[in-house]
């Protein structure tokens, strides 16, 4: 019986072990956290867990649904309508439906239908590689003019990539249309999912499946190097421990990835995993006495806001979940050497009060029972114009040394659900070539 050695256990590394473990292997997964999940780990809010960073399915991710479905745990999947909004000029607009678009008023009525029009053209988009040349700007552009482009979409890609708005493909853009129009209940309302519990009770519901599998966790434990012999890689050293196995599956961020292979690798393929850029993430969680708004998700159209959204999250999972308690999410996506980012807790928490009342003057640091401001390096990957001949094949240069990891779910972006896909093609790959006796 072979040995994959998982490193990280993220909801890539979860699906991966789950299935390898059920097709009889022995699997140990490496996880430098004190807790399964990845981006998706969670904290404690009184005796409810709540995700670290903003977290939700669209009803269309059936790759994450499918293995609920195997862990038998539909009854937990919660669907609820949400309430969409945008936040433009110094006014609010609810943006939840086909007649709330009706009357954005910022838009003359002949851009309203054709704000509508090109948006149903884009999610008619079947074959994203003729967007792969495109910028998301380019294509806006000639999609919905000038005027549209510069209220509704330009401001978004600014506060979600800053500098780097312009470099955007198209094929991100398009993903993102497509997402949210094929989440809609049978009225035209935007459904959303949650899991009953939070992610977390759905990442250590992988894993405790996994482990009655066979499959073994070793938490906080960081991988270090690789150590090859003879062309394959026999052990992996972590902070607490040397393991040896027969095959490894790396699902940490592609620049991690090339530290580890960095002595197993030719200098070329190293380049080429640390082709691939990425921005980094600050969110500040607000625990509130009251509510801030009665709109889940709060686009907002001014580049001078520090941040592209806020998500009164109790606004879709219900306020008596978390005790009565308000929860607000403000994030922002930047690169690690920005002035935000490294910030400490109480710099940020206060910056953060000053932005939010500059849209709810009535906001009060008071109304704050309690905050936590959580980091993530690599949290997203800059999609440029043709992402795809940049995208690592999950087979490395090493025969027993797979790579499975988020920047790798394109033309998708990054979520649970294609973390899930990613670890289950892994999976399929390991055991085909292991079966075809390549490995």
């Amino acid at each position: 019986m072979k040995h994959i050695c998982i490193v990280g256990g993220g909801f890539t590394g979860l699906a991966a072990a789950l299935d390898l473990s059920s097709a009889g292997y022995k699997v140990t997964v490496i996880e430098k956290d004190e807790q399964v999940g990845g981006l998706a780990s969670s904290f404690r809010v009184g005796d409810q867990m709540l995700e670290k960073f903003y977290h939700h399915w669209y009803t269309n991710d059936r790759h994450i649904i499918e293995i609920v479905k195997h862990l038998g745990l539909e009854d937990q999947v919660l669907l609820r309508k949400t309430r969409t909004g945008m936040y433009y000029a110094k006014n609010f607009f609810k943006l939840s439906s086909p007649s709330d678009l009706l009357r954005f008023t910022p838009l003359s009525i002949f851009n309203r239908f054709r704000l509508g029009i090109s948006i149903l053209m884009a999610r008619r988009v079947t074959d994203w590689r003729q967007l792969e040349s495109l910028t998301a700007e380019e294509w806006l552009l000639g999609l919905c003019g000038t005027k549209i482009y510069d209220i509704v979409w330009k401001p978004l890609l600014i506060g979600k990539f800053g500098e780097l708005a312009s470099e955007i493909s198209a094929v991100w853009m398009w993903n993102k249309l497509k997402l949210r129009g094929g989440s809609r209940s049978k009225d035209g309302a935007e459904e959303l999912a949650y899991f009953r519990g939070g992610f977390a009770a759905l990442a250590e519901q992988m894993a405790d499946s996994a482990e009655r599998n066979g499959a073994k966790f070793h938490l906080n434990a960081t991988a270090k190097s690789l150590e090859a012999n003879n062309g394959s890689v026999v052990a992996v050293t972590t902070s607490t421990e040397r393991i040896e196995a027969d095959v490894f599956l790396l699902t940490n961020p592609l620049p991690l990835a090339a530290d580890l292979l960095h002595d197993c690798v030719t200098k070329e393929y190293e380049a080429q995993l640390r082709r691939i850029r990425y921005l980094s993430n600050v969110c500040l969680v607000l625990i509130l006495d009251r509510s801030l708004s009665s709109t889940y998700w709060l686009n907002i159209n001014d580049p001078s806001f520090p941040f592209v959204a806020i998500i009164e999250h109790t606004n879709f999972e219900p306020p008596a979940t978390y005790d009565g308690k308000h929860i607000i999410y403000l994030s922002r996506y930047l690169t690690e050497t920005a002035e935000i980012f490294l910030m400490n807790n109480e710099e940020f928490f206060a910056f953060s009060v000053k932005a939010i009342q500059r849209m709810f003057p009535d906001f009060s640091a008071d109304w704050v029972k309690e905050y936590h401001v959580w980091r993530a390096n690599f949290s997203q990957p800059i999609i440029e114009k043709n992402y795809s001949s940049m995208v690592p094949s999950m087979q490395t240069p090493i025969d027993n040394v797979f790579i499975s990891t988020m920047s790798q779910v394109y033309p998708e972006d990054r979520g649970t659900n294609y973390a899930v896909r990613g670890g289950l093609l892994a999976s399929k790959l390991i055991q085909t070539k292991d079966n075809t006796r390549i490995v």
